[in-house]
């Protein structure tokens, strides 16, 4: 069976249905913090959460953020307590991510809320939250795409790609269900 072939046009590309959620001076001063203060391996792992606070996200208690962790919209954010966020973790929260209490999200691990329609030739948006809950793990290099629910306790293995729900006590691993 021959699948239709869609020609993109990027040009057209209009950005719709997308709302960053804060004004051009509140983004600035975000990349500003995220790339001079958050990221840095001096920047002390104590006060990662109140900058975060700062900037709008709702975190919770004894929250453990690593150096190199990129969040792209702090006020889309919302953390449970006693969560550990690993080093080089990439949360690009264009939707809200919302991580329920003792979760870890693991080094180099990425939460992605954003996508295109595949079959709009202007690619526009296609994006959806994310919600990790309680006792979910996502492992090293694993990748949570947009839309995607990982249940109580839940495990996405090293290197997994989650691209549909992953229910309360499974194991996604590279190779599918663990």
């Amino acid at each position: 069976m021959t699948v239709p072939v869609t020609a993109r046009n990027l040009r057209g590309f209009s950005g719709a249905g997308y709302d960053k959620g804060r004004g051009l001076l509140m983004q600035a001063a975000w990349f500003a913090a995220l790339n001079v203060l958050f990221v840095k391996w001096w920047f002390p792992p104590r006060l990662r959460p109140a900058l975060l606070r700062a900037f709008g996200a709702r975190i919770g208690d004894r929250v453990l953020i690593r150096h190199r962790v990129r969040v792209q919209w702090p006020w889309k954010l919302t953390v449970g307590d006693d969560v550990w966020v690993g080093e080089d973790a990439w949360l690009i929260n264009l939707e809200p991510i919302t991580i329920a209490d003792d979760v870890c999200v693991s080094q180099g691990a990425v939460l992605c809320t954003g996508s295109h329609q595949r079959r709009s030739p202007t690619f526009e948006f296609d994006n959806a939250p994310i919600r990790l809950e309680a006792g979910a793990w996502v492992a090293a290099r694993a990748i949570v795409l947009r839309g995607v629910t990982v249940g109580a306790g839940a495990v996405v293995g090293a290197g997994a790609v989650a691209h549909h729900d992953v229910s309360p006590g499974d194991v996604l691993t590279t190779g599918g269900r663990g």
